[in-house]
């Protein structure tokens, strides 16, 4: 039996590739015969550079930036495809795992340090940028960064706003000066790779959906939706066409709508750059079975996320998929369609805090479980 384990990473506990090994080791108690390709996953968000970087034989490089809150930070770039291109990973600089729950708050944090990672890639003279979108700290609308990259956010009286700006500052801009954008944004390819397909404004839009998880109140959503709608107008009118609505242009606080309106750039669904980066399709030809995961299963895991990505892939390739949770949310039902089976880890150890203390253990049950369950054994 040929059994493919690809997930995520289970966010605040296990990377990737830690995961895929835990449910491994489940697989093999349950079926020690069993042939078990591990091939740790991501989609555009947090652990993203890691992964690209195993599957394309990259190289890490250090770089210091600022961080959400405008602190200095040390942050990882990738380079692969012969140092040719640049992996830039949002939540290495501008992520929400990086500040502690009372440190959150998208008025003020800032994706400056983002500008500063891809300004330093272009000085490298890279052909292409790829930027990974996902788990940030921010709703600025990717303000901050394009200060960094040399926008000047100029307020009614033609002064110039602070440097790196939060999501709270939007509402403030007036008019904006390009003339000292950084030139190698206009001539280098900017690939967007995001986890999530969300518009920039509206009822599914950025300030809407995401920034109560961030840390943001009522009153902080609606002043964060209002200064996202200006910063659409302004970006709109300088490029000439409409980005509000844009699969994509949601992750990450807003961040790809600047670079769509300014710069050489495309938006791609993360996982499925993922998936061609590793050779999942390749991996699964022969398959009799493929496990996949993530740390909250829920509605917005069947698009962008990795589990949607490789279900529907395992679905049209004829291989059967079983999906491992640390918890179900709302929706998660909407992937049983193309699933043959689902575990919790949280149901496993009783409730979701003992899962999160011992996530290998409970990964180890559930790859048993599901290998066991697969077999006829359960």
């Amino acid at each position: 039996m040929r059994i493919v384990i690809a997930p995520d990473s289970f966010k605040g506990t296990l990377d990737a590739a830690s995961a895929a090994a835990a449910l491994a080791q489940g697989v093999r108690l349950a079926r020690p015969d069993a042939i078990v390709n591990c091939v740790p996953m991501a989609d555009g968000g947090e652990g993203t550079l890691n992964v690209l970087l195993a599957a394309r034989n990259g190289q890490r490089r250090e770089a210091r930036a600022t961080g959400p809150l405008g602190e200095p930070r040390t942050a990882a770039v990738g380079l692969i495809d012969g140092a040719s291109t640049a992996i830039v990973e949002l939540a290495q600089i501008a992520g929400f795992s990086l500040l502690p729950a009372d440190r959150r708050d998208p008025l003020t944090a800032t994706t400056c340090g983002v500008g500063e990672l891809i300004r330093a890639a272009l000085d490298s003279g890279v052909d292409r940028v790829l930027l990974t979108l996902g788990g940030s700290a921010t709703v600025d609308g990717g303000a901050g960064m394009m200060q960094a990259l040399g926008l000047r956010l100029l307020d009614a009286n033609h002064r110039p706003l602070p440097e790196r700006i939060g999501g709270g500052r939007l509402a403030d801009i007036t008019y904006l000066d390009a003339d000292a954008l950084y030139p190698a944004l206009r001539t280098t390819r900017i690939l967007i790779a995001v986890d999530v397909l969300n518009p920039l404004c509206g009822p599914g839009g950025a300030a809407r959906v995401f920034a109560p998880q961030k840390g943001a109140d009522a009153a902080a959503v609606a002043r964060l939706e209002a200064g996202l709608t200006h910063w659409a107008d302004l970006l709109e009118h300088y490029c000439g066409r409409t980005l509000r609505n844009e699969p994509g242009t949601g992750a990450a606080g807003g961040t790809a709508a600047p670079l769509l309106a300014m710069a050489d750039a495309e938006i791609v669904p993360g996982v499925d750059l993922v998936i061609e980066s590793v050779g999942l399709r390749d991996r699964l030809a022969g398959a009799d079975l493929v496990i996949t995961g993530e740390g909250r299963l829920d509605g917005q895991s069947v698009m962008g996320k990795v589990v949607g990505g490789v279900a529907r892939l395992a679905k049209s390739s004829g291989v059967p998929c079983m999906v491992v949770a640390g918890q179900f949310g709302p929706g998660f039902e909407r992937l049983d369609d193309l699933i043959v089976s689902r575990i919790s880890l949280a149901d496993l150890a009783g409730n979701a805090e003992q899962a999160r203390c011992a996530p290998a253990r409970w990964l180890v049950e559930a790859g048993r479980r599901l290998a066991a369950s697969h077999a006829g054994q359960e």
